[in-house]
């Protein structure tokens, strides 16, 4: 399929080019120029549909640092601030509200409630513009299937000219130094938890990178988080070529505070951002954009909206060794976009940083239209679901998916996962029952062996974090003192209670914006600045 999409183009180039009147010519999966609309078209697009989006047209959203199965979740309300991420992993409340309930997802073996889940999860990305994200934790026979959808994840991208990223680093690989070092050689890109806190314990896990005068760090790594670095720290990883994936949301909603992201770009640091995940974070990568926006200005961290922008297009893509693929808007590079519509007199940088998923008119990965207003879908020949978002309407085209998956429509799966959170407290027993999510289950729904890979838990055997000794004792999310997580698991376990399902969008959250005005640990000149975005 030839086409030509109108607007104002964002190239997000080497040289920063914004064509104010720009014209995209696609053919197939791939751009084959991004010019001015009054210059000639290039050979064969005479009779090509063309499309006016009246918008700005950006390189679809890149988002290093997500877990995406646990996006159904509402926001936790974090009961105290916390230090490090061995903390909260093992208090009582984060169980009852976060692990309990996607333990128990994990546990189901209805195949019909995991296809709702990575439905609805990848329909909340794809609405705030993202094309590309992290995070499916999962293992098992054909599980990577589910996220062979309409958005490509970087852990385990469909089509093989993209270089798959390390993400899940099973805990025996990173028992001791000399393996993690060969791991972190060996990958393109490893997205690796990174000093998740801000006290000396979680530094401590970035120390212990280091042994004798060798560090286990090169081009390969991208920190996830980095909060307790300091200068000379950053410094190493630029000497490395190392870079780090910044989610402040995440880290100021459970620590208070958060990457000191100014001194990682005097140092040279290349800094890419993620939304993290939905219970201590943004709902998407879209608003994690306005809280970078916000630290930026009252930490004085000198970011411009052009850096911003940068963090989640074309900086991700060099991160994850994808930037001769995609990130920015030029010829050769695969036909991904992220429209949001005009506004009078806007920056094209300001504009995507405070558009809102109301505003994302059209987003198309491989050439393909996946989602976008019925104008703009209707006139680029393409149909799908309808669905709401906020007032108003978008239609979604999932593409056919994989066959061995439970066929499910958006409204489906929004039903199916609405009802196994309204059940968790009965919800594996009434599958042991025969009822699942879609109903009774029935002898033609497949047997199979397969589950969640939870790799927030550390007890679950799958980790995003190397546990490598440092000062004789190992580091990693189990590292906390021993009376300190004994005294913990002795609480009583809060019983599981029936939860909410996450609203799609910030559109249909009208609680959202006071929820974060009432988290405890954002500290208050952040909050008066989110009022901005969040009334």
């Amino acid at each position: 399929m030839k086409f030509v999409l109108l607007g104002c183009v964002v190239t997000m180039d080497a040289a920063s080019t914004v064509l104010p009147n720009g014209a995209i010519y696609v053919d197939g999966n791939t751009i084959v120029a991004a010019a001015d609309r009054a210059a000639p078209a290039p050979p064969g697009f005479s009779g090509a549909t063309s499309v006016d989006t009246g918008g700005f047209i950006y390189p679809g959203l890149i988002e290093l640092h997500n877990h995406l199965s646990y996006d159904a979740l509402p926001l936790w309300d974090v009961p105290k601030r916390f230090s490090n991420r061995g903390q909260w992993q093992s208090n009582r409340d984060y169980v009852a509200h976060v692990s309990g309930p996607m333990g128990t997802i994990a546990k189901s073996n209805d195949p019909h409630l995991l296809a709702a889940l990575v439905r609805y999860v990848e329909t909340k990305c794809l609405l705030g513009g993202v094309t590309t994200s992290q995070g499916i934790s999962l293992k098992g026979d054909h599980l990577e299937t589910y996220y062979h959808s309409a958005m490509r994840v970087v852990d385990d991208p469909a089509d093989k000219k993209f270089p798959r990223a390390a993400t899940h680093i099973p805990d025996i690989a990173a028992a001791n130094w000399d393996s993690f070092k060969r791991e972190v050689d060996k990958s393109s890109c490893l997205l690796l938890h990174l000093s998740e806190g801000l006290d000396t314990q979680a530094r401590d896990a970035f120390l212990a990178l280091k042994k004798g005068r060798e560090w286990a760090i090169g081009p390969a790594l991208a920190g996830i988080h980095c909060a307790a670095l300091q200068r000379e720290d950053f410094a190493v990883m630029a000497a490395k070529g190392a870079s780090m994936v910044w989610s402040p949301l995440s880290n100021l909603l459970l620590y208070g505070g958060t990457a000191e992201v100014k001194t990682a770009r005097q140092e040279g640091v290349p800094v890419a951002l993620g939304s993290d995940w939905s219970p201590s974070g943004s709902k998407n990568l879209l608003h994690e954009l306005k809280v970078a926006k916000v630290v930026n200005g009252v930490n004085g961290l000198g970011v411009s909206d052009l850096s911003l922008v940068a963090s989640v297009t074309s900086a991700p893509a060099a991160v994850v060794k994808w930037d001769k693929l995609i990130g920015s808007i030029t010829a050769g590079k695969r036909a991904d976009f992220t429209v949001i519509a005009a506004a009078a007199g806007a920056d094209p940088y300001d504009r995507l940083i405070a558009a809102a998923e109301t505003d994302v008119v059209l987003v198309v990965i491989e050439g393909r239209p996946v989602v976008g207003t019925p104008a703009l879908m209707s006139a680029l020949g393409q149909t799908g679901e309808t669905l709401r978002v906020g007032a108003a309407q978008r239609v979604i085209d999932y593409g056919p998916g994989d066959p061995r998956i439970p066929k499910m429509t958006f409204a489906q799966a929004e039903a199916a996962l609405s009802d196994a959170l309204k059940r968790l407290p009965t919800l594996l027993a009434d599958e042991h029952a025969g009822h699942g999510v879609t109903g009774r289950l029935t002898a033609e729904a497949p047997a199979r062996h397969l589950h969640l890979a939870l790799d927030e838990e550390h007890q679950s055997g799958f980790a995003l974090r190397p546990r490598l000794p440092f000062a004789g004792e190992a580091t990693g999310p189990d590292a906390e003192p021993a009376l300190a997580l004994a005294i913990e698991a002795a609480a009583t376990p809060l019983p599981l209670k029936p939860l909410k399902l996450d609203a799609l969008s910030v559109a249909d959250d009208p609680e959202y914006g006071s929820r974060l005005q009432h988290a405890a640990n954002i500290p208050a000149a952040i909050k008066d600045g989110l009022k901005a975005f969040y009334r």
